[in-house]
C-alpha cells in the first residue's frame, strides 16, 4: 500500500496531478551587450527563443537603448523595456520569444553606428 502511494504520488508531481494548464516556461538565461564609448559589444548577438539579453552601461554617460526603427521603436517591442541605463546600470529586456532579426539603437544616439546593433533570435 506504501509503495503504491508513493508511485502515485511521484506520478502525480511528474505530470502536475492532471493540470490542465502548462506551467509558464521561465526565462531562458540570457546574453549580455555591454555599451562602452566605443559603443556596444557584442553588434550582433545569437539567442534562442525566450532569452533575455541584459545591456550593461559600462560608458561614462547614460544610454537609451530601444528597437529599430528610430524614432517608432516597434519591430522588436522586447527591447524597449531596456530603456534608461546608467552607468554603471545593467537592464534586460523582456523574453524575445519570436524567430527573427531585432536592430536596436541608443535613441539619445540613433545616427552613432557603433551604438546600433541586432539581436538574431532562432
Amino acid at each position: 500500500m506504501v509503495r503504491r502511494f508513493v508511485v502515485t504520488t511521484m506520478a502525480c508531481l511528474a505530470t502536475g496531478c492532471g493540470s490542465s494548464d502548462p506551467a509558464p516556461s521561465p526565462p531562458v538565461a540570457g546574453a549580455t551587450i555591454t555599451i562602452t564609448s566605443s559603443g556596444v559589444s557584442p553588434k550582433n548577438l545569437l539567442v534562442s527563443p525566450g532569452t533575455q539579453v541584459t545591456f550593461v552601461n559600462s560608458d561614462s554617460r547614460n544610454h537609451e537603448m530601444a528597437s529599430d526603427p528610430h524614432p517608432e521603436h516597434t519591430d522588436c517591442p522586447a527591447i524597449n523595456t531596456v530603456d534608461l541605463v546608467v552607468p554603471g546600470q545593467s537592464k534586460q529586456t523582456s523574453n524575445l520569444n519570436i524567430v527573427r532579426t531585432c536592430g536596436y539603437h541608443d535613441h539619445q544616439n540613433p545616427e552613432i553606428a557603433s551604438l546600433r546593433g541586432t539581436i538574431t533570435i532562432q
